[in-house]
C-alpha cells in the first residue's frame, strides 16, 4: 500500500455518495507498500479501506481481484470484502483513477513474526489455495518468469549504481531460472504477495489476509516459495530453519506438496527472490521524489538469491517427509 494520488475531502465525499456507508468522518493515507494509493477512512457506518488503482494496474484485472475476495470470503477465508455501490457495481472513479472500497479487517501485522505466526500463515495459504480451486476467473502472472527479463532490461543499465557487480550477478541468475523454471506443477489461484504486512493477527491468531492486487493464476508451490522468502529470513539475512519447518508444516497439514513440487522448491524460492529483487530495484531507481511510499532495499533479496543458489534439498527449508505423492 502507498499514496501516489492525493484526494480532497470534497471529492471523496462526492465519491462516497454512491455508497450506503453514511457520512465521511475522517480519512488518512497509508504509506506502506508500493503499488496503489490507499486510504483508511471512517464513515458513520464503520471503517473501510479505499484503493485508487494506479497506472501499473490494468483496470481489466479489477473484476478478478474483487471477485476473488468475494469468492474466498464465501468459502470461509477471512479477507476484505468489496463494498457494492448503490448501482450494484464495485468499481468507481476518483481523482481520475479507478477506485474501490473494501471492508476494514481487524488485526495488526507482525513486524517480528514468530514460529507460531509462520505455522499459521502456512496453513492459511494452503486453505486459500484450496478455497480458490473453483474460482472461475483466471489472470496470468505478469511477474512470473516470462515477465522478469523485460523488467530487468529496464533496470539493468543502472543496476551497478546500487552495488558493484549487481548486473552480472543478476544476469546469471535470470538465465538459470529461464532455463530451469518448471511448467508441470499444480496451478491455481495464488496470492503472490503474502508478506507479513498482508497478514493480520489478533494476538497469536491469524485474523485475515489482505491486499490481493498481485493475485493471479500460477504455480501453487511458487506461492509457498514466496512465503519462505517473506517470513523465514532474519534481519541478518540468515534463513531460520525452525520458521521454515513451521511454515511448511502448517501448509502441508492442509495441502500436501507433491514430490515434484517439493523438489522444485529451491528453484522456485530462487525465482521468488529474483522477482522481488527486480521490482524493488526498479522502484528504487524510479520512484518519484515526494511520493508517500516506502522504498524497499533490493539488496535484501539479492542476498536471499545467494542463499537459494546453495540449497540442494527441500529439507534445507525444513520440509518434513510427507510420504509418496504424485
Amino acid at each position: 500500500m502507498a499514496v501516489y494520488t492525493d484526494i480532497s475531502e470534497t471529492d471523496l465525499a462526492a465519491f462516497l455518495r454512491d455508497y450506503d456507508v453514511g457520512e465521511l468522518l475522517s480519512y488518512k493515507g497509508i504509506a506502506e507498500g508500493v503499488e496503489n494509493s490507499n486510504f483508511l477512512l471512517h464513515a458513520s457506518s464503520g471503517a473501510y479501506i479505499l484503493t485508487l488503482y494506479e497506472k501499473r494496474v490494468n483496470p481489466d484485472d479489477l473484476p478478478f481481484f474483487l471477485g476473488l475476495m468475494q469468492h474466498l470470503s464465501d468459502r470461509g477465508i477471512s479477507c476484505p470484502l468489496p463494498v457494492r455501490r448503490k448501482d450494484g457495481t464495485t468499481i468507481g472513479q476518483l481523482a481520475g483513477r479507478p477506485a474501490a472500497l473494501v471492508t476494514f479487517l481487524e488485526g495488526m501485522w507482525m513486524r517480528r513474526p514468530t514460529v507460531e505466526h509462520c505455522r499459521e500463515v502456512g496453513a492459511a495459504l494452503a486453505a486459500m489455495h484450496l478455497a480458490g480451486s473453483d474460482f472461475s476467473l483466471r489472470r496470468a502472472n505478469a511477474l512470473s518468469v516470462s515477465g522478469w527479463r523485460p523488467l530487468w532490461e529496464r533496470a539493468k543499465p543502472r543496476a551497478d549504481e546500487v552495488a558493484p557487480g549487481f548486473a552480472e550477478e543478476t544476469e546469471a541468475d535470470l538465465a538459470f531460472l529461464e532455463a530451469n523454471w518448471p511448467a508441470d506443477l499444480p496451478v491455481g489461484v495464488i496470492h503472490a504477495d503474502l508478506f507479513p504486512d498482508n497478514v493480520f493477527f489478533l494476538g497469536k491468531r491469524l485474523s485475515g489476509l489482505i491486499d490481493f492486487y498481485f493475485a493471479c493464476t500460477d504455480l501453487l508451490a511458487y506461492d509457498v516459495a514466496i512465503c519462505l522468502n517473506a517470513w523465514c529470513f532474519e534481519k541478518d539475512n540468515s534463513f531460520n530453519l525452525t520458521k521454515g519447518r513451521a511454515l511448511l508444516g502448517g501448509y502441508t497439514t492442509v495441502r500436501p506438496l507433491s514430490d515434484r513440487e517439493a523438489g522444485m522448491l529451491p528453484v522456485l524460492a530462487r525465482g521468488s527472490a529474483l522477482r522481488f529483487m527486480l521490482t524493488r530495484l526498479y522502484d528504487w531507481l524510479n520512484t518519484p521524489e515526494g511520493s508517500l511510499v516506502v522504498k524497499k532495499d533490493p539488496l535484501e533479496y539479492l542476498r536471499r538469491m545467494r542463499f537459494h543458489r546453495q540449497v540442494r534439498s527441500p529439507a534445507e527449508y525444513g520440509l518434513e517427509p510427507q510420504g509418496a505423492t504424485a
